[in-house]
């Protein structure tokens, strides 16, 4: 019995401590989180200031960039001249009766951007070729050939960008095909080949021009060229490779 009245006020104390702590720690909790709250709002809006001055660092930048392309497309396409010329390829058939063959040649031409982004051009082309006749009694088997076209006709630019433009065009003019050059004077009909002559010509291509200056570019145009040769139509498909310089800025 005297034991356990030694032992309550013990316990008495021990909960009284406990009890004091808990208050203690619940009246110091909000000023915890208030001094936590205050060190962690600076911290938090200097990130939000971070990010919005990079954010408008970026818009600038791009801003810049913007303009810089819309005057370079400017220095390109307000040029009112440009010259083109190069090499070509075409799958062409030398006879009705004979294989197609392929010729290699050259080109050359002119723009007038007259009316803005549209032109008119005139152009001029060479092919070389080697036809295949097959065994004959002359012994004429492989004959050169060759062909002229003088065209002209609208070409449209329908994209102007900082590196790359589209064009495409339609021509219309004038070929001449020699046929019997190579036949050592027999006449080219005798080995199925067209006689030679001048031929109406038709022309349509698109082209794509890699900018490598505001005056300077590379072009490549998949194309076709309608021929009439020996009274008959030959549809042939060929590309064309440039180098496009531009002048006369307007």
């Amino acid at each position: 019995m005297f034991r356990s009245n030694r032992f309550y006020p013990v316990l008495v104390f021990a909960l009284a401590s406990f009890a004091f702590s808990q208050s203690r720690a619940q009246q110091t909790s909000p000023i915890v989180d208030q001094q936590l709250a205050a060190q962690t709002a600076p911290q938090q809006q200097t990130q939000q200031q971070r990010a919005e001055v990079l954010r408008q660092a970026q818009e600038r930048v791009k801003a810049r960039r913007h303009l810089r392309d819309q005057q370079t497309i400017r220095d390109t396409y307000s040029h009112k001249y440009e010259v083109y010329f190069g090499g070509n390829y075409l799958r062409f058939r030398p006879g009705n009766l004979l294989q197609h063959i392929n010729e290699s040649g050259w080109h050359v031409g002119i723009t007038d951007y007259a009316f803005g982004k549209i032109g008119i051009t005139a152009d001029a082309r060479g092919y070389y070729g080697t036809a295949y006749t097959g065994r004959n009694p002359y012994g004429v088997y492989q004959p050169s050939i060759s062909q002229y076209t003088f065209m002209a006709g609208p070409t449209v630019r329908f994209f102007e960008g900082v590196h790359w433009g589209w064009t495409a065009h339609v021509l219309a003019g004038v070929g001449h095909g020699n046929f019997g050059t190579g036949t050592g004077g027999l006449p080219p009909t005798l080995i199925n080949l067209y006689p030679d002559g001048n031929s109406f010509n038709l022309a349509a291509g698109a082209s794509v021009d890699y900018n490598l200056s505001p005056a300077l570019a590379l072009r490549l145009t998949p194309s076709y060229l309608m021929t009439r040769y020996g009274s008959s139509s030959q549809n042939n498909l060929g590309w064309q490779g440039s180098v496009v310089y531009r002048w006369g800025r307007q």
